[in-house]
This record gives C-alpha cells, structure tokens and sequence, in this order.
C-alpha cells in the first residue's frame, strides 16, 4: 500500500512522530485487528466543544454551543513545535541584531553632533540676529590630518568660534580650521585632541541598490541616533537643493531615516566603512519620509583630500557642451537603438577634448572605465577626476564604438575663478 504524503504530514503534525515511522505503526496495528477479533472498546474521552469527531461534524458542549473556530487553533503540541521553530529563528535573527549593535558601538565614538551659530537671514521688517543650526559629521583621517567631514550647509556662515563639535563621550571641541567646497555641499573642520576615533571610509563606490546601510547623526537634536535601512536608488544627479543650489550631484538613495539634523553624518554599510554622507531629504511635512539621499564615498572623498591638501578643489576640464535633452529621436538618427550616454553639441576649441579629437555629435558611452548613463552623469565622474593624467574614452561615432585617450586639464585653466 502506497503512502500517502498528505496524510504523513498531517500525522507529523498532530503526533510529533517521524512520518514513516507513525504511519508504519497504524498499519499494522490495522493489520492484528483484522486477523483476530474484534478489539476491545475503549472509553471515548470528552471531546472539546467545535472539536470535529472524525466525521466532519463539530460537536457541541453540555449546553449544545459549539466553538467554530476550534478546528483551527493549535493543539499544545503542535505550539510547543512552533516555539521551538522560533526559538531556532530568533538565534538566526539575534545573530543579525549581534552585528549592527557591534557596528553602533564601533561607530558611535566616529560620528559627531555639530552646534553652529550664524547670522540669521534678513526678513522684511525684522531686525537680523544669530540663529543655531544643528547637524552632524563623521570623524576622518584625511591627507594624515584628523579631520570632521559635514555638510557645507551645516556650519557656512559661522565662525569658527560659533561652531561647537560634541562627542558622543560629551567632550566639547572647537575646529581649528574650515574648508568647504560649495558645487558638492561639503565641509571638512579640522581637529585635535585626544582618544579621537576616525571612521573607515569605503575605498570605492561599491554599495549596491538593496544593500543594507544605517544612517547615524542627531536628527531633531537627538545627537547618535541610528536607523536602518536599504540603498533604494544611485545616481540621483538632478535634485534641487537650497538657494545656492549644488551643482554636482550623484546621490545615494535610501530609506533609512533621515531627518534635520542628519546632515553630514554618515551613511555606513555593514562592515562598518562609510559609503556615504547624510545630506538631504524630499518630504512635505519636514520629516523623514522614507527617501534620503547622500553623497558617495568617492566624491566625499575626493573633494575632502583637495580641501584639506590645497585650500581648494582642481576639477578636471573636458571642453565640450552637451545635449541637456538627448531625446529618442536623435539617438535614431545617429544609429543608435535609445539615448544613452552623453552627446556633445559642441568642442571648445584648444581644449582637452578638442586635443583628443571629439566632435559634435559624438555620444560618449565610457569615461576612465565608468559608463555613462546621461550626460549628468558624466559631469558628475569628470568633478571628481584627479588632473594632469590621460583618461579612456568610450565614443559613438558614425555607428560604431571607438577609443580615445583625452588628456585632463584642470577647469581654472580655461574657466579662472
């Protein structure tokens, strides 16, 4: 006689047993029966009211009232299996929460709570005064000099005086000296004192969409909150961010929780390296609603070591005007099947690019081994290109994919402050 698996389950269920071994046992109890006489009746126990009595019917108590949803309600042991199925569960998901409360112990003493005092905006018909802004920046060796990373918007204005770094041990510090780069919102402060702990900055932009982060920094005040979450987007590159605005642009999305007084604390991955820095939110109430956005390693980075080893940030210069609205149609007409990349429009003469031979028309596919999604893009990955080096290019012409080499020049070269 074959086995049924269904009915095997059901027995693993109710008796607790080894399926085979359950079923083997019923059997031949079946079997003796059959072959000798009838087996003795035993006494039927009282059946719980709504319990089902084997023919589909539900039985009823003294008073005749039945409990209809007795027939789906655990048995005790059938709960003593599915504690135990937790209990196993829990261990796997304590694991998890035994990492990140390793990461907030190891990040806490890196991230910072920022106090500024600056000049208030002018109002009609309202005397100026000061106004405290609050937010937060991460600890870093920078250039072999231990410096706070933030956001520009966080402490321009202020003085140096009128900035307070608080550490999550409750020491107070003022900076010795600010950098900030405007086109990117960042800022580095240098400090100095003892038992300072900097953070790991991720060498690459390697975080992925979904990956898991947590985002640290005292949103409202609350200095060292940590939150959690996932990447949910990269390369945001057309956000409208304050009344200056910030010109080059490639964030990281997430859903961690980010509020005011997060900005330029960091967003860190799972192996506790900064992968980005807090900047900014889109909301209508003010709050977090689920979409933060931070700027990547690699920029942070980038304009971080400029600040701190020139005063200032050398961009690499290209020489060329790109197509803002590449459409579908004109990607036909090159011969190429979408818009992707960025096309030039037009070659500033003697420039870079005019020295490596690109023209009008061209779409470059490939920067120094990145691809090109749009032409913000490449801005983006130009911005934080080091000068005075030959970069790859990646280039669409008369329908085919071709190679340049484009010598990078530095932007005060053609474009003087």
């Amino acid at each position: 006689m074959g086995s049924n698996p269904l009915f095997e389950r059901s027995l693993s269920l109710r008796f607790g047993c080894r399926p085979a071994g359950v079923l083997l046992t019923l059997l031949l109890v079946v079997a003796r029966a059959s072959a000798d006489e009838p087996p003795a009746l035993q006494p039927i126990a009282p059946r719980v009211a709504g319990e089902s009595d084997g023919s589909g019917r539900t039985v009823a108590d003294a008073a005749g009232r039945v409990d209809p949803a007795r027939p789906s309600r655990l048995s005790p042991d059938e709960r003593d299996r599915l504690y135990a199925q937790i209990e196993r569960d829990a261990e796997e998901l304590e694991r998890q929460g035994a990492q990140l409360r390793r990461l907030t112990m190891l990040l806490r003493p890196c991230v910072v709570h920022i106090d500024a005092r600056k000049p208030a905006q002018k109002t009609r018909g309202a005397k100026a005064g000061d106004e405290d802004e609050a937010g937060s920046g991460v600890i870093a060796s920078v250039a072999d000099r231990l410096v706070v990373i933030t956001n520009r918007h966080v402490v321009h204005g202020a003085e140096l005086d009128n900035i307070v770094i608080r550490l999550d041990d409750g020491r107070e510090l003022r900076p010795l000296r600010m950098w900030t780069d405007p086109a990117t919102d960042i800022a580095v402060l240098t400090i100095t004192g003892t038992d300072l702990v900097p953070a790991r900055l991720a060498e690459r932009d390697g975080v992925q969409i979904g990956d898991t982060v947590l985002a640290i920094g005292s949103p409202f005040g609350l200095s060292h909150s940590v939150t959690l979450g996932i990447v949910s987007a990269k390369g945001r590159r057309d956000l409208e961010l304050g009344n200056e605005g910030v010109k080059f642009q490639d964030f990281i999305q997430t859903d961690a929780a980010i509020n005011p007084g997060n900005s330029g604390g960091p967003l860190v991955n799972l192996r506790g390296e900064v992968v980005g820095l807090n900047t900014a939110i889109a909301s209508n109430s003010g709050g977090s609603e689920g979409i933060g956005f931070a700027i990547p390693v690699s920029m942070v980075t980038f304009v971080a070591r400029q600040l701190v080893e020139n005063g200032a940030v050398a961009r690499a210069y290209l020489g060329v005007t790109l197509d803002r609205t590449f459409t579908q149609k004109t990607a036909e007409r090159l011969g190429m099947v979408r818009a992707v990349g960025a096309r030039v429009s037009g070659v500033t003469k003697g420039s870079p690019a005019d020295s490596a031979g690109i023209q009008p028309d061209d779409v470059i596919l490939e920067f120094d081994g990145q691809p090109i999604d749009d032409d913000d893009h490449l801005v983006s990955l130009v911005s934080v290109t080091p000068t005075n080096r030959n970069v790859s290019l990646g280039v669409f012409r008369g329908r085919q994919r071709i190679e340049l080499q484009m010598p990078v020049a530095s932007r005060e070269q053609f474009e003087p402050r």
